[in-house]
């Protein structure tokens, strides 16, 4: 939730803040038009969208609509693996070695 937090300051401020705070999603979508569009590299890129699509809807929910469903509040409280936020770190490489 502190990242969350974190996020929404972030984006009160200025939605284009907000995205500068996401510098990976500018390589892939520099990196789909230097690939002339490979498939993975699309990939990529539609994976990095949907993160800050989702990241904007949560905050969203959370402190503009203020209203919450109760399973996505036992999402957000629950514990994650941990293994899950090291998923990017093998995923998006792995992508970009397959565009390549």
């Amino acid at each position: 939730m502190g990242m969350i937090i974190k996020m929404h300051r972030y984006y009160s401020k200025s939605i284009l803040l907000f995205l500068i705070m996401h510098p990976t999603f500018y390589f892939s979508i520099g990196f789909a038009m230097l690939t002339d569009l490979n498939i993975y590299a699309l990939i990529l890129l539609f994976l990095k969208t949907l993160d800050i699509a989702t990241k904007i809807l949560l905050i969203e929910q959370i402190y503009t609509k203020r209203e919450l469903s109760q399973e996505l509040s036992l999402i957000l409280l629950a514990p994650i693996n941990s293994f899950l936020p090291y998923i990017g770190l093998f995923l998006y490489p792995l992508l970009i070695l397959f565009a390549l």
